[in-house]
């Protein structure tokens, strides 16, 4: 899930909330913050001015590498461009 809000500065900021009732493992949810973060810091200059929290909304036990990109990368592209 991601929640955003224009900021009024000249770039996006990134905020990860990954709670333990979703990823049990420390591991994991280092993993799905490590994602974003690096995600986020490909994409940062073609977002829009904006504070984005990605917020984990399903468990991610059994989704890969390749689908927490995948989803992350989609909610991305979906923001309004202003």
């Amino acid at each position: 899930m991601l929640h955003y809000r224009p900021n009024g500065l000249d770039t996006a900021r990134l905020g990860v909330v990954v709670a333990k009732k979703l990823a049990k493992r420390a591991n994991v949810r280092n993993l799905v913050k490590r994602i974003a973060r690096e995600l986020f810091r490909r994409q940062r200059t073609s977002l829009p001015m904006h504070d984005l929290v990605v917020r984990l909304h399903a468990p991610v036990a059994k989704a890969t590498r390749a689908e927490l990109n995948h989803d992350l990368l989609g909610l991305l592209h979906r923001l309004p461009r202003t």
